[in-house]
């Protein structure tokens, strides 16, 4: 049976987490400063990500101030908005309506970093969902990061040496993948994290995870002789209809299959995927894997999604 974490009770429990705990401090007070932010919740990086929400709100704001008239990238100008940040993060004040929305995202990410750290590394290396990623935005990230962040501040570190400001998600996610191995990174342990959420509102793991049971093989239908002659395809004609396979997979995927099917080996994980490329046909890829992997759990998750991203691969229509 295959477990991985349920999005929707994350929310739930956020919510509950979140109201209860600004019903709390706002029961004797009408607003809350920055410095307790900082202290309100016994979870510092519950508190930490509330900052960082707020400077996401500063960032947008401050970008409506542009205009062509004036020059934003003056050294004076940066320096004084620089300035101007600084003195306004020292003067936070939060009605409880306003507040509330920001702890219970915070609430959300924490419980995200605490129980699936590799979905939240994959999210950070494809924050902009266009493929590629900046040092100074993976930088700004990990600032407010307490809990799994030493895999990212060894990645910014390596980054750094090689003086790299602007990266492909794929070649970020190969550094890591590597960095997770180097460091025989294991997550932090949850249990007290686990007791402090609960002296708020009772932190149940069992509802926090979807369970998934294995459905039974159907056998696969018989298809029907084909009468009709269908035009033949080049292989580069193929190709170029397809793809390559390791790009359409999103940083997520990657991070699952490389774990769970290859052993945290991203070099055998990107030679299968060349490998692949190169098959005229699904039967051929299968016939691969079958005979190459068959250490593989064939009712696992990871093996199913697998093996439909590969039918997808192969399936397409010759007009």
């Amino acid at each position: 049976m295959e477990e991985k974490i349920s999005v929707q009770a994350i929310e739930e429990y956020s919510r509950l987490f979140a109201a209860t705990l600004a019903n709390s401090f706002f029961e004797n007070k009408e607003k809350i400063s920055g410095r307790e932010i900082l202290s309100l919740c016994d979870i510092n990086q519950v508190n930490l990500l509330v900052i960082k929400e707020l400077m996401h709100h500063w960032n947008g704001e401050s970008d409506k101030w542009k205009s062509p008239f004036f020059d934003y990238e003056a050294p004076e100008v940066k320096e004084s908005m620089r300035q101007f940040c600084n003195v306004l993060s020292n003067h936070i004040l939060i009605s409880k309506i306003d507040y509330i929305p920001l702890l219970k995202t915070a609430t959300a990410q924490t419980l995200h970093i605490l129980f699936a750290p590799y979905d939240f590394f994959s999210e950070v290396l494809d924050a902009k969902g266009n493929g590629l990623m900046k040092t100074d935005h993976l930088k700004n990230e990990t600032r407010y990061l307490r809990i799994n962040r030493a895999p990212l501040d060894k990645l910014i570190e390596k980054l750094d040496e090689r003086k790299i400001e602007i990266i492909t998600g794929n070649e970020a996610f190969a550094m890591l993948d590597h960095i997770l191995e180097e460091m025989n990174f294991s997550p932090e342990d949850i249990d007290g994290y686990v007791v402090s959420f609960s002296k708020v509102a009772t932190l149940p793991l069992a509802t926090l995870y979807e369970r998934k049971e294995p459905q039974p093989k159907q056998p696969k239908p018989s298809m029907p002789e084909q009468t009709s002659i269908k035009p033949k395809v080049s292989t580069d004609e193929s190709k170029k209809k397809r793809g390559t396979l390791i790009d359409s997979l999103t940083i997520n995927q990657k991070f699952m299959f490389t774990k769970m099917l290859f052993a945290g080996d991203f070099q055998l994980f990107s030679k299968t995927m060349e490998q692949t490329d190169t098959f005229e046909s699904l039967s051929e890829a299968t016939s691969y894997i079958n005979d190459n992997f068959p250490h593989w759990d064939r009712e696992s998750e990871a093996f199913e999604e697998f093996m439909a991203m590969l039918q997808q691969k192969f399936t397409y229509t010759i007009r």
